[in-house]
C-alpha cells in the first residue's frame, strides 16, 4: 500500500485516479492502529466495553439525551433561549459537517484500516471512506454547541466524541487522523453555524419559537 488517498472517476470517457498523497502520515496512522489493534483479545471484558462505545447506537443516544437535558434546561426564559440558540448551532453544525464530509469524499478515497493492515475487527466493515471520520465530525459538533452554552455538559459531550474516536481506532476502522480531521470538521462547522444563526436573525427566534409550540 502506497499510503495514498485515492478515488477513481472517469473524465472524457476514460478512468483515471486522482490522488491526495499522505504516505508520512498513513505510515504513522498505521503504525498507532497496529499498536492499539494489539490488544484486542487480551482482556475479554475491556474489548466488550470498546464493542458499545463503538457501537452506532451509545454514544449517538447519550449525545441525544445530552441535547433534550439541554433544550428543556434552563431556571428563566433568557437561560433557555441560550440553550435552545446553542442546541440549533450544534444541529447545524452537523448538517454542515455531513455536508463537509460528502464533498470530501467526492474527491478522495481513503481505504479503512482493516483493508490495508491485518488487524482483529470489534465492528463491522464499513464500506465508505475512511477520511474523515464521519461520526467524530457529528460528536464534535454537538459537544461544541452544547459548549456553547454549557461548559459541563460540553466537556461530558467532547469526552464522549472522543472515546467514540479512539474506540474506532482501537477496533480497526478508523485512523487517527481520520480522526483528528473529523474533530476539525465538527469545530469548524459549528463555528459556521453560529455565524450564520447570527446573521439571519430573527429567523432562529422564530424556529425556537414554532418548537417550543409543539
Amino acid at each position: 500500500w502506497v499510503g495514498v488517498v485515492t478515488r477513481q472517476y472517469l473524465f472524457g470517457g476514460a478512468a483515471h485516479r486522482a490522488t491526495i498523497p499522505m504516505e508520512g502520515a498513513t505510515k504513522l496512522d498505521a503504525a498507532i492502529v497496529r499498536w492499539l489493534n494489539d490488544g484486542v483479545g487480551a482482556v475479554p471484558w475491556f474489548d466488550k466495553i470498546v464493542e458499545v462505545i463503538v457501537s452506532d447506537y451509545f454514544i449517538p443516544v447519550a449525545l441525544s439525551f445530552l441535547l433534550l437535558g439541554l433544550w428543556f434546561g434552563g431556571k428563566t426564559s433568557a437561560s433557555r433561549e441560550l440553550h435552545q440558540r446553542a442546541i440549533l448551532a450544534a444541529l447545524l453544525g452537523v448538517a454542515f459537517g455531513n455536508l463537509v464530509v460528502q464533498i470530501i469524499g467526492t474527491f478522495a478515497y481513503r481505504d479503512r484500516p482493516y483493508i490495508t493492515e491485518s488487524l482483529e475487527l470489534l465492528f463491522y466493515q464499513p464500506t465508505d471512506s475512511s477520511f474523515p471520520a464521519n461520526p467524530v465530525v457529528v460528536g464534535t459538533a454537538i459537544a461544541a454547541g452544547l459548549w456553547r452554552a454549557n461548559h459541563y455538559l460540553g466537556a461530558v459531550a467532547y469526552l464522549l466524541a472522543g472515546l467514540w474516536g479512539v474506540s474506532r481506532v482501537y477496533a480497526g476502522v478508523a485512523f487517527p487522523t481520520d480522526i483528528i480531521a473529523g474533530a476539525v470538521i465538527g469545530q469548524g462547522t459549528v463555528m459556521g453555524a453560529a455565524w450564520l444563526l447570527h446573521k439571519i436573525e430573527p429567523l432562529p427566534t422564530m424556529i425556537i419559537q414554532f418548537a417550543r409550540r409543539l
